[in-house]
């Protein structure tokens, strides 16, 4: 595994990259798509960039000439979005793990930066023009016609970009049409100068020459805004900053989930369109870890019900004991240590804690190796809760594997009968039935199911079964293990 990529999001990449070679996946033709709307963009950013040049040097239009800056950098701007666009797209590999998504945002960045300039030079020139040196301006068909031209192209090529960007998640392109929206209304400023100028010319109204610089001065105004805007949008994801009103969402799903008792830490990011989520939960002590990997799938199924393509990982960790739940943190000490326990039962005697508990052991350990397991366990917990001051463990091997059992016709004739009247006696039970018998290897396994009063509590419900699981023993000293079903009585 190459160095800094994670078993998981390796594991990712090679299924994907398999998975390519293949055939079966087709990343391709999103791709094409968002390439092929970046690439119409830098083509009719080319296109307006001519013609706003031409025609801004032929009327003396600083508006038109504003436009014409503003249109180059939209080149610029666009020829940086479908570099970054075939980039962005590229799959994670060794040395990028996370994707390369963040090239959308820098190109973004990018574009903020050019516009910037722009805005800078349009407005040091338009002052000039307004303070010291009056330029002519030829407000012709051609100027007009020019920017009809640029408005009808910038509502075209804004709309599909957009359209495509939220299609596909794609930042890069969500600013190149956040970009060239403003355009439209830059344009129209323009042209509201150039209307001016004309009525200033044929009425003599000397005070509106002036339009011409300011419908410039309008046109950076806006440019500047959304350059703001854009630029924080980018530098915020440049800089990891979550996006807004996401980590509450994810909040607001995860506290709805059972067994999540809180959250500690909720950490969003995003790369291109693609967001990566770090959730940290909390949950109860001493549950299996298939509970917890249940509790988790939950969690990560309902989160991709809001972001279906997000790259999810989530750590786990148990809440403490209470101070006053002795058996929870007898329970906790042992599953740190990966011990198996079960019946555990502390007392207390003459103001301290004496413990007995059971403990599984793998059954082809020597006697020895267990001894020196059991050792451990008494020693962890007697370490880590002073007040225990005694603790035997009872070893146990662990049923790893399936026995076999055998069906014998002295069974069912004698012992089931036996058993079956010993248990109808046995007060507490109204009934029993079902009562099996099977020979194993080192003894025999007797199930039986047995109802009793529903309204019972389960502690005493626990101890009428366990006085009939110490008759069948008396009885019968060859049964290893008694399974004795309780069940509601009326309940089938």
């Amino acid at each position: 595994m190459p160095d800094g990529l994670s078993i998981g999001r390796w594991k990712v990449y090679n299924e994907k990259s398999m998975l390519n070679s293949l055939g079966r996946l087709e990343p391709e033709v999103p791709t094409r798509e968002k390439q092929a709307v970046a690439l119409a963009s830098l083509f009719s950013a080319a296109l307006l960039t001519g013609l706003k040049v031409t025609v801004g040097l032929l009327t003396g239009s600083l508006g038109i000439l504003s436009e014409a800056a503003h249109s180059a950098l939209d080149l610029v701007a666009a020829l940086v979005t479908y570099i970054s666009v075939r980039l962005a797209d590229k799959p994670a590999d060794s040395s990028h793990p996370f994707g390369h998504g963040k090239f959308e945002h820098l190109s973004a960045f990018v574009e903020t930066g050019l516009l910037l300039v722009a805005c800078a030079w349009i407005v040091i020139e338009a002052i000039h023009r307004l303070v010291f040196n009056e330029v002519h301006v030829n407000p012709s068909f051609w100027a007009f016609a020019v920017m009809m031209i640029s408005i009808l192209v910038d509502v075209f090529r804004s709309r599909s970009l957009s359209r495509t960007a939220r299609k596909y998640g794609s930042q890069a392109l969500e600013a190149d049409a956040l970009h060239f929206s403003t355009d439209i209304y830059s344009s129209t400023a323009v042209i509201l100068g150039l209307i001016l100028i004309l009525i200033s010319q044929r009425r003599g109204i000397f005070w509106l020459r002036a339009a011409d610089p300011v419908a410039a001065l309008v046109v950076a105004g806006l440019t500047v805004y959304i350059s703001l805007r854009l630029g924080k949008r980018t530098l915020d994801a440049l800089m990891d900053a979550a996006p807004a009103g996401i980590p509450s969402r994810v909040a607001k799903v995860i506290s709805g989930v059972p067994g999540v008792l809180k959250h500690d830490r909720i950490r969003v990011r995003q790369s291109g369109n693609q967001l990566f989520m770090d959730l940290d939960l909390m949950l109860e002590s001493n549950i299996p870890l298939e509970h917890a990997q249940a509790v988790e799938g939950v969690v990560e199924s309902k989160v991709r019900e809001l972001f279906p393509s997000a790259d999810i990982v989530i750590h786990s960790t148990p809440q403490k004991p209470s101070a006053g739940n002795l058996v929870e943190k007898i329970r906790a000490v042992a599953h740190r240590r990966n011990f198996q326990i079960h019946d555990v039962t502390p007392l207390e005697v003459k103001g301290r804690v004496n413990l007995n508990l059971d403990l599984e052991l793998d059954p082809s350990l020597t006697l020895e190796a267990a001894h020196q397991k059991a050792t451990e366990l008494e020693t962890e917990i007697k370490r880590e809760i002073p007040e225990v001051n005694e603790v035997n463990i009872h070893i146990e091997p662990m049923r790893n594997r399936v026995e076999r059992a055998l069906e014998a016709a002295w069974l069912q004739d004698g012992m089931e009968k036996k058993l079956l009247a010993i248990a109808r006696k046995t007060p507490g039970l109204l009934d029993c039935h079902a009562l099996v018998a099977h020979q194993v290897e080192d003894g025999i396994v007797v199930s039986v199911h047995c109802t009793l009063d529903p309204h019972l509590p389960l502690s005493r419900a626990h101890e009428i079964t366990d006085e009939l699981e110490f008759k069948f023993r008396k009885e019968f000293p060859q049964i290893v293990k008694v399974s004795i079903h309780a069940e509601p009585h009326g309940k089938g």
